[in-house]
């Protein structure tokens, strides 16, 4: 069995505030970091532009509006990518079919299994 990788620096963008705070301490706790995080689209694409990070974990509706925007540019920085959400993965949009999807709720470990997939579909 494949190892789950450790030490990854993340970007975050989750609208519900609660969920990205709980998000953000399951990620520690499997021994990554987080970069930066967003609650809104427009957050999300200027941390996506300018902050630093090796996978990008983005909830697919932020208050109603798609997060493919971000990915854009996540995409064009070259860095991986896990969408996460509630319903499910005929939720993304055409140019971003295969991308890596966690489907909401979730455990700790499809977390990592979810964030090791993304970062091989990267390499």
């Amino acid at each position: 069995m494949e190892r789950a990788r450790t030490g990854v620096v993340i970007l975050l963008v989750e609208d519900e505030a609660l969920i990205r705070m709980l998000f953000a301490e399951v990620l520690a706790d499997l021994g990554h970091s987080v970069a930066a995080r967003a609650g809104t689209l427009a957050s999300g694409l200027a941390l996506a532009k300018a902050r630093d990070y090796q996978l990008a974990i983005l909830d697919i509706d932020l208050n109603g509006k798609p997060a493919f925007p971000i990915a854009d540019v996540v995409k064009a920085r070259g860095k991986a990518l896990l969408f996460v959400t509630g319903h499910g993965s005929s939720s993304l949009a055409a140019d971003h079919e295969g991308a890596a999807v966690l489907q909401k709720p979730f455990s700790r470990a499809q977390l990592s299994h979810a964030i090791s997939s993304a970062l091989a579909r990267a390499a």
